[in-house]
Protein backbone atom coordinates (compact mmCIF):
# COMPACT_ATOMS: atom_id res chain seq x y z
CA UNK A 1 0.00 0.00 0.00
CA UNK A 2 1.14 3.52 -0.79
CA UNK A 3 1.13 6.36 1.69
CA UNK A 4 -1.33 9.15 0.82
CA UNK A 5 1.53 11.53 0.10
CA UNK A 6 4.90 10.10 -0.81
CA UNK A 7 8.10 12.16 -0.85
CA UNK A 8 7.62 13.46 -4.37
CA UNK A 9 3.86 14.05 -3.93
CA UNK A 10 4.52 15.90 -0.69
CA UNK A 11 7.04 18.15 -2.42
CA UNK A 12 4.57 18.93 -5.24
CA UNK A 13 1.78 19.65 -2.74
CA UNK A 14 4.05 21.98 -0.77
CA UNK A 15 5.16 23.76 -3.95
CA UNK A 16 1.54 24.29 -5.01
CA UNK A 17 0.59 25.55 -1.54
CA UNK A 18 3.57 27.94 -1.56
CA UNK A 19 2.66 29.22 -5.03
CA UNK A 20 -0.93 29.84 -3.95
CA UNK A 21 0.22 31.63 -0.81
CA UNK A 22 2.63 33.82 -2.78
CA UNK A 23 -0.13 34.60 -5.28
CA UNK A 24 -2.45 35.71 -2.50
CA UNK A 25 0.24 37.91 -0.96
CA UNK A 26 1.16 39.40 -4.34
CA UNK A 27 -2.43 40.20 -5.24
CA UNK A 28 -3.11 41.71 -1.82
CA UNK A 29 -0.11 44.02 -2.08
CA UNK A 30 -0.73 45.06 -5.67
CA UNK A 31 1.74 42.59 -7.13
CA UNK A 32 2.98 42.83 -10.66
CA UNK A 33 -0.43 43.45 -12.16
CA UNK A 34 -0.72 46.84 -10.45
CA UNK A 35 -3.89 48.36 -9.10
CA UNK A 36 -4.85 50.65 -12.00
CA UNK A 37 -7.09 48.24 -13.95
CA UNK A 38 -8.88 47.22 -10.76
CA UNK A 39 -9.57 50.83 -9.77
CA UNK A 40 -10.85 51.64 -13.28
CA UNK A 41 -13.10 48.60 -13.12
CA UNK A 42 -14.28 49.57 -9.65
CA UNK A 43 -15.02 53.13 -10.78
CA UNK A 44 -17.03 51.84 -13.76
CA UNK A 45 -18.88 49.40 -11.49
CA UNK A 46 -19.68 52.20 -9.06
CA UNK A 47 -21.01 54.42 -11.85
CA UNK A 48 -23.17 51.55 -13.13
CA UNK A 49 -24.54 51.15 -9.61
CA UNK A 50 -25.35 54.87 -9.48
CA UNK A 51 -27.17 54.60 -12.80
CA UNK A 52 -29.08 51.55 -11.57
CA UNK A 53 -30.17 53.33 -8.39
CA UNK A 54 -31.37 56.41 -10.30
CA UNK A 55 -33.05 54.29 -12.97
CA UNK A 56 -34.82 52.23 -10.28
CA UNK A 57 -36.26 55.46 -8.87
CA UNK A 58 -37.47 56.41 -12.35
CA UNK A 59 -39.25 53.05 -12.66
CA UNK A 60 -40.85 53.53 -9.23
CA UNK A 61 -42.04 57.00 -10.22
CA UNK A 62 -43.38 55.66 -13.54
CA UNK A 63 -45.39 53.09 -11.58
CA UNK A 64 -46.61 55.80 -9.20
CA UNK A 65 -47.73 57.88 -12.19
CA UNK A 66 -49.58 54.82 -13.57
CA UNK A 67 -47.26 54.58 -16.55
CA UNK A 68 -45.79 51.31 -17.75
CA UNK A 69 -42.46 50.43 -16.15
CA UNK A 70 -40.62 50.93 -19.45
CA UNK A 71 -41.14 53.50 -22.17
CA UNK A 72 -42.37 52.30 -25.56
CA UNK A 73 -39.62 51.30 -28.06
CA UNK A 74 -40.70 53.99 -30.56
CA UNK A 75 -40.35 56.62 -27.83
CA UNK A 76 -36.85 55.31 -27.05
CA UNK A 77 -35.88 55.75 -30.69
CA UNK A 78 -37.31 59.26 -30.86
CA UNK A 79 -35.11 60.55 -28.01
CA UNK A 80 -31.80 58.98 -29.04
CA UNK A 81 -29.37 61.70 -29.96
CA UNK A 82 -31.32 64.39 -28.09
CA UNK A 83 -30.54 66.03 -24.79
CA UNK A 84 -32.72 65.53 -21.73
CA UNK A 85 -33.79 69.17 -22.07
CA UNK A 86 -34.94 68.55 -25.63
CA UNK A 87 -36.77 65.39 -24.56
CA UNK A 88 -38.54 67.34 -21.82
CA UNK A 89 -39.74 70.14 -24.13
CA UNK A 90 -43.22 68.95 -24.97
CA UNK A 91 -45.47 71.57 -23.36
CA UNK A 92 -46.29 74.97 -24.83
CA UNK A 93 -44.03 77.76 -23.59
CA UNK A 94 -46.86 79.39 -21.64
CA UNK A 95 -47.65 76.17 -19.78
CA UNK A 96 -49.23 76.78 -16.36
CA UNK A 97 -49.70 73.87 -13.98
CA UNK A 98 -53.04 73.80 -12.14
CA UNK A 99 -53.01 72.56 -8.55
CA UNK A 100 -54.77 69.34 -9.57
CA UNK A 101 -51.72 68.43 -11.70
CA UNK A 102 -49.04 69.15 -9.11
CA UNK A 103 -48.39 65.46 -8.33
CA UNK A 104 -48.14 64.41 -11.98
CA UNK A 105 -45.91 67.34 -12.87
CA UNK A 106 -43.71 66.93 -9.78
CA UNK A 107 -43.11 63.29 -10.73
CA UNK A 108 -42.24 64.42 -14.25
CA UNK A 109 -39.72 66.92 -12.88
CA UNK A 110 -38.16 64.24 -10.65
CA UNK A 111 -37.93 61.78 -13.54
CA UNK A 112 -36.27 64.41 -15.72
CA UNK A 113 -33.81 65.30 -12.92
CA UNK A 114 -32.80 61.63 -12.67
CA UNK A 115 -32.55 61.44 -16.46
CA UNK A 116 -30.08 64.35 -16.36
CA UNK A 117 -28.01 62.55 -13.73
CA UNK A 118 -28.11 59.20 -15.56
CA UNK A 119 -27.12 60.75 -18.88
CA UNK A 120 -24.34 62.74 -17.21
CA UNK A 121 -22.85 59.54 -15.83
CA UNK A 122 -23.38 57.81 -19.18
CA UNK A 123 -21.44 60.63 -20.88
CA UNK A 124 -18.58 60.10 -18.40
CA UNK A 125 -18.55 56.38 -19.22
CA UNK A 126 -18.53 57.03 -22.96
CA UNK A 127 -20.54 56.09 -26.03
CA UNK A 128 -19.18 52.52 -26.01
CA UNK A 129 -20.81 51.69 -22.67
CA UNK A 130 -24.02 50.08 -23.90
CA UNK A 131 -25.52 49.66 -20.43
CA UNK A 132 -25.13 53.35 -19.57
CA UNK A 133 -26.29 54.56 -22.98
CA UNK A 134 -29.40 52.36 -22.91
CA UNK A 135 -30.33 53.57 -19.42
CA UNK A 136 -29.81 57.16 -20.57
CA UNK A 137 -32.13 56.64 -23.55
CA UNK A 138 -34.72 54.97 -21.30
CA UNK A 139 -34.52 57.82 -18.80
CA UNK A 140 -34.89 60.46 -21.53
CA UNK A 141 -37.90 58.64 -22.95
CA UNK A 142 -39.38 58.41 -19.45
CA UNK A 143 -38.81 62.14 -18.99
CA UNK A 144 -40.54 62.91 -22.26
CA UNK A 145 -43.50 60.63 -21.49
CA UNK A 146 -43.88 62.05 -17.97
CA UNK A 147 -43.79 65.62 -19.30
CA UNK A 148 -46.42 64.69 -21.88
CA UNK A 149 -48.62 63.44 -19.04
CA UNK A 150 -48.07 66.68 -17.17
CA UNK A 151 -49.03 68.71 -20.22
CA UNK A 152 -52.05 66.50 -20.86
CA UNK A 153 -53.20 66.90 -17.27
CA UNK A 154 -52.82 70.66 -17.51
CA UNK A 155 -54.84 70.82 -20.70
CA UNK A 156 -57.78 68.80 -19.33
CA UNK A 157 -60.89 70.91 -18.63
Amino acid sequence: MRAPLGGRSLAVALAVALAVALGVVASASGGCAGTQPTSEWQARFQKHNEITALWTQVRDWRREARMGLEPAPNLLQSVRGTSVGDAARVCPVSHAVPTACNDVCSLADAICDNAEAICGIADELGKDDDFAQQKCASAKASCREAKQRCCGCSEEP
